[in-house]
């Protein structure tokens, strides 16, 4: 198997992988990025077709280069990925594709990345493919005999082949309150089966992106912020016990502090329900035929389910390394113990109150100062 020899390698050429190169090759760091598709940004081209960005683009821009004025305030899946198009063209930034790490391990002072074409040594190691790897697997009891369409939301595109047909959607995330937007757009009848307590925010408040006022309040103990928002929020959100809707029993930034996981950024669906366009069901208790039942003992039958369940938050099952690396990830990388230990850095695994794109820019300019610093760099 070839050999090959870089100083800095990145695995990952999505939003991550892309935000640190440009910011490698500000600082004069040699640097080599693979990809395990055959294209940048694979995750941006096979979510769904509807999908926007609930954050500001403002705040959702990569190092050193902003979204163009006439891109609207929350720009289209297919304008982000012409932004990231750009982005690479711009930093002249090419990936290996089609090379997919199996094997990550460090040997004799070097980080050993093994493709199935080639063996990569580097002295320095960047995972740049995120927090969420695999869809969770899809489990309801009696879903074999289930005569319509089961689908992870990965897996689905667009509301308009279900058109006509009553969907339940399983999950209230962001993802699945998109999508139950989408399908009564395109034409279907959407209920949502919600498993859990929520937390909702309005994507904007008086005009102002909502996740403008968490930077506001990003000093503050996340319990304090939410209890100083917290008037505001119900006046705007209302009672959710009134929609069927279980309340989570922290703020939405206690939350995020607490279970890794964003509060939902309304950007319509509590509306849709309000108005009886989305129906709220229990968590599914078992599916009989057609007909799916809920824990409360209600049952309802549907044509299509799509399970907005989310991804297991694996950090890549080939990168062989001690436990407490991954548990050091829970902490924004400021606050980290182990960043950069043996020359091993994370970029945008960290699940940050104020927009995720923005924390993945500052990740890289990290990363980079810090490989700088140690190689006595000065940049450009």
């Amino acid at each position: 198997m070839a050999e090959w020899q870089t100083h800095t390698l990145i695995i990952g050429a999505s939003i991550s992988g892309l935000a640190c190169a440009a910011s490698f090759q500000k600082r004069g760091i040699n640097y080599l990025v693979i990809e395990k598709e055959g294209q940048i940004a694979s995750p941006w081209r096979n979510h769904y077709e509807r999908l926007h960005l609930h954050t500001s683009k403002h705040f959702s821009t990569l190092p050193f280069r902003k979204y163009g004025r006439t891109i609207p305030r929350y720009p289209s899946r297919l304008q982000v990925l012409d932004y990231l198009e750009n982005y690479k063209a711009a930093f002249d930034i090419s990936p290996i594709y089609n090379s997919e790490a199996v094997s990550v391990k460090k040997e004799s002072g070097q980080w050993i990345t093994e493709t199935r074409q080639r063996i990569i040594r580097s002295k320095y190691l960047v995972m740049a493919t995120g927090p969420y790897g695999k869809p969770r697997t899809i489990g309801f009891k009696g879903m074999e005999g289930f005569p319509g369409k089961i689908i992870h939301s990965s897996q689905y595109k667009t509301g308009s082949e279900f058109k006509g047909k009553k969907v339940l959607v399983v999950g209230f995330g962001n993802s699945g309150c998109e999508i139950a937007i989408d399908l009564h757009e395109q034409g279907a009848f959407p209920s949502m089966a919600v498993r859990s307590a929520v937390s909702v925010v309005p994507r904007d408040v008086l005009g102002i992106p909502v996740l403008d006022w968490s930077f506001l309040l990003k000093n503050l103990p996340p319990r304090l912020a939410d209890q100083i928002t917290a008037p505001l929020m119900n006046l705007l959100i209302g009672d959710l016990r009134k929609l069927g809707l279980r309340k989570a029993p922290y703020g939405p930034l206690e939350c995020i502090q607490r279970n890794a996981r964003v509060p939902v950024l309304d950007i319509g669906t509590i509306r849709l329900i309000r108005q009886g366009h989305v129906k709220i069901f229990e968590n599914i208790d078992f599916i009989n035929g057609q007909n799916v039942h809920f824990i409360d003992g209600s049952s309802y039958p549907f044509d299509a389910i799509v399970a907005a369940i989310g991804y297991y938050r694996d950090y890549a099952d080939f990168l062989h390394v001690e436990e407490d690396r991954f548990e050091d990830l829970k902490l924004p990388v400021g606050k980290q113990k182990l960043f950069g230990k043996d020359g091993l850095y994370f970029c945008g695994y960290w699940i940050s109150p104020t927009g995720q794109i923005r924390e993945i820019a500052k990740d890289a300019q990290k990363i980079a100062a810090d490989i700088a610093k140690e190689e006595n760099l000065l940049g450009n």
